[in-house]
């Protein structure tokens, strides 16, 4: 500006200027005087500046909660949680899993070292209790959950046995005494087990009927199982679901209905109905186009049965595959149909990991628990079933056509969060012990569990090297605005959940198994690492406030003396 405060340059030449200049520079630049300073805060410059800096496609709307693109900028540079504040080396193993309380006051950790470690989520954290499994026949832990009033520990683990022994144990400890009040079953160990209500717990059993042929049951457990009276049930089944082609049901966890309140995430993968968009199919096992083949694919297979029974045919088709199409015939007719329709509010659903094609999970299951469900009170071991009714259908399946190795729920509940491995297109599983290759770039999945579809593009950066057979669960987790996961390239990743951007990668010495965010504090961020460390990171905002110095208060007998003066 000249000496009369006129401005040497118009508005409009200052504001081309700023836009050639970077985030950085241009708020600099707003310092020199009062014109830049309001040229500066332009929200036609922080809208160019966003969507060049982030990389966002142009087409993308702002968050609809921003209250301008300047802040919208600030919230994505400096509430992410990707400044390193503490390292945690207490385990002496690979850690495998991180969980926090609803209250966000404490944390667990599980570990190849087979302890369950609680930590006080200070900010400065400190461990609380350090629970050893060993005696327990373990071999290592390897997940934890906090029931919902935060009284209760879930902590699911895996057998000390052969290598290719798949049982496993899940303990309840008592967080107010840590003492560990009772113990269930397990198996397979990948189930790893939830909580359906505070004091009632899910987990499974394996039953095999043939080579490559078994059933699931999932079991309700009570907390509690010291109890005196004989009249009160402790354990109650809930669903027995068969598996083909060597497949088992992995990974349960539990959506409340009631808790989708969250408003539609944007960048549909595609309008309902086209290819684009994966859609949850009622009652379908994802295999068969057809829509209603069941009575002439039963009339093929009974043909194909008795002429095999009665020496007049040698089956054409493999032992696998004869095995798995007989175990399809004998389960018509002995199966409980699907629940029809939609959740509703007050209801629960059941999600895991299954598959109808191979062993490698590669299929989403979905099955309804209504009200009555969920409690051990009533019928026994399945005893109101029809009795001709073997098994449950679920009520919907997806398939991700490739191999699952994560999920994880918004925190309403509304949104499944998927790490999957993809196959090569077009591949066709001949042999189910023998799935096809799957990629080192891991896809985050997004669906939405009120429409029953996927919505938004995959999110993609984090990779994984194992092939199938050696493949492992890597753990994600859900914030408000963000999602993170870990990866076998040695760091955890930060997406931002409306734009899809990456936002932060976060360093570790070897593979990140777990992320998890405080429910309370999403600027707040764990990493769990083979590297046998627990890393706490915060977002440069917080750091800024926990480091910025206290005004020592003042006495109050000094500031009374001076008001008398």
């Amino acid at each position: 500006m000249d000496e009369g405060e006129t401005p040497l340059l118009p508005d409009s030449l200052v504001y081309q200027i700023f836009l050639s200049l970077g985030p950085a520079d241009v708020l600099a630049a707003g310092l020199a005087c009062r014109q830049w300073q309001a040229v500066s805060r332009d929200e036609c410059l922080w809208r160019e500046q966003f969507y060049r800096y982030y990389q966002v496609a142009r087409d993308v709307p702002r968050h609809p909660a921003a209250t301008s693109w300047f802040e919208e900028f600030r919230r994505l540079y400096d509430a992410v949680p990707c400044v390193e504040v503490q390292t945690l080396r207490e385990h002496t193993d690979q850690v495998l899993h991180l969980s926090f309380s609803h209250s966000g006051y404490q944390f667990a950790s599980c570990s190849k070292d087979c302890t369950v470690k609680i930590w006080n989520n200070d900010p400065t954290i400190s461990l609380l209790h350090s629970a050893d499994m060993r005696p327990y026949n373990w071999s290592y832990t390897q997940f934890s959950q906090f029931n919902q009033d935060d009284s209760l520990l879930l902590a699911s683990g895996v057998f000390l046995g052969p290598h290719n022994s798949s049982s496993g144990e899940i303990a309840v400890i008592s967080l107010d005494t840590f003492a560990l009040l009772s113990r269930v079953r397990n198996k397979p160990y990948d189930v790893f087990g939830c909580w359906l209500t505070d004091t009632s717990l899910i987990s499974g059993n394996l039953h095999r009927i043939g080579d490559i042929t078994s059933c699931s049951v999932l079991w309700l457990n009570n907390a509690f199982q010291d109890v005196e009276s004989e009249n009160v049930n402790v354990v109650k089944r809930l669903f027995k679901i068969q598996n083909l082609n060597a497949s088992t049901i992995r990974t349960v966890m539990v959506a409340d209905c009631s808790r989708f309140d969250s408003p539609d995430l944007l960048l549909d993968a595609g309008a309902p109905g086209t290819d684009s968009s994966r859609v949850f199919d009622l009652g379908s096992d994802g295999e068969d186009e057809e829509s209603d083949p069941g009575p002439a694919r039963a009339k093929g297979l009974r043909r194909l049965l008795d002429g095999f029974l009665e020496g007049r045919a040698q089956p054409p088709l493999p032992e696998s595959t004869l095995e798995t199409k007989v175990a399809k015939l004998l389960a018509q007719g002995h199966t409980k149909p699907p629940e029809q329709g939609r959740a509703a509010a007050g209801n629960k659903l059941l999600i895991f990991t299954t598959g109808c094609l191979t062993y490698s999970p590669h299929q989403i299951g979905i099955k309804q628990i209504l009200p009555h469900q969920m409690t051990t009170a009533g019928p026994v071991l399945g005893e109101g079933r029809g009795s001709d009714a073997f098994f449950d259908a679920l009520d919907h399946v997806i398939d991700v056509h490739g191999h699952i190795i994560g999920m994880g729920l918004s925190p309403d509940n509304r949104y499944l969060y998927v790490n999957s491995r993809a196959w090569p297109s077009g591949s066709v599983v001949a042999d189910p012990m023998q799935p096809p290759p799957i990629a080192e770039e891991i896809d985050l999945l997004v669906f939405d569990l009120k429409t029953m579809r996927e919505v938004k593009r995959a999110l993609r950066a984090h990779r994984a090297y194992t092939p199938n057979d050696e493949c492992f669960f890597i753990f994600l987790d859900v914030s408000r605005d963000f999602v993170a996961s870990g990866a076998e390239d040695r760091h955890g990743y930060i997406w931002d959940r409306h734009y899809n951007i990456c936002l932060a990668k976060l360093r570790h010495e070897d593979v990140v198994n777990s992320v998890v965010f405080s429910p309370q504090e999403q600027e707040l961020l764990l990493t769990a690492s083979d590297d046998a460390t627990i890393k706490a990171w915060r977002s440069p905002r917080t750091v800024r406030v926990l480091q910025a110095p206290r005004p020592r208060p003042r006495p109050f007998f000094s500031w009374f003396a001076s008001q008398k003066h």
